[in-house]
């Protein structure tokens, strides 16, 4: 027995050894894995974006358009109605009943518009709406970007310390790049409507 005590120390060595290297392994590779998959989490909350933001961009536009030509109407009816001038000599029924309907088609159009709630047009809601959703997009990608950058820096942390660093090449794991910002992004943004 104790001819074999020295090879059953190895042994015990060499699997301890092994399961070490094994557990060093899976848990660079579970990092790594996360890796992958945060970033497809990134591109989900990009692709969300886009998705989301043209259907927006287009009711707000829809919204836009229909109270600019509700505003249009309001403009022609009230031109129609101020151009059909009655004196007194002038009240036949043929021209009482055009310039009723004319100040009718003015009530109707401005009672469209206050159904608006002019001035506070539904547009700047829609607007209001629009950048409250695209604000919300913006912060779902930047917290996954966040997130990819912190399983980026858990998995490099665990490929170069000691003693993963010595296997990590071996191993065929190399350190991964997260995101950093964009050149004069610590400048506050020109923002203009011309």
């Amino acid at each position: 027995m104790r001819k074999y005590l020295g090879l059953f120390i190895a042994l015990g060595a060499i699997l301890l050894i092994a399961f070490w290297m094994m557990g060093m392994y899976n848990g660079m590779k579970r990092a790594e894995i996360n890796v992958t998959k945060q970033w497809g989490q990134v591109e989900v909350a990009y692709q969300a974006r886009a998705d989301k933001s043209k259907n927006l961009v287009e009711i707000v536009k829809g919204a836009a358009d229909f109270e600019s030509q509700t505003l249009k109407d309001v403009v022609a009816a009230r031109a129609k109605a101020i151009s059909i001038t009655l004196t007194g000599d002038d009240l036949t029924p043929e021209k009482i009943k055009a310039f009723e309907a004319a100040q009718a088609n003015l009530g109707g159009a401005i009672g469209r518009l206050l159904v608006e709630n002019y001035p506070t047009l539904q547009a700047v809601q829609s607007f209001r709406d629009f950048q409250a959703q695209y604000e919300g997009m913006e912060n779902r990608i930047a917290h996954e970007r966040h997130n990819f950058n912190e399983v980026v820096a858990d998995y490099n942390t665990r490929i170069q310390v000691v003693p993963a660093s010595l296997f990590a090449g071996m191993f065929g794991f190399h350190p991964k790049e997260g995101f950093s910002s964009d050149a004069g992004t610590e400048n506050a943004p020109d923002i203009s409507f011309k």
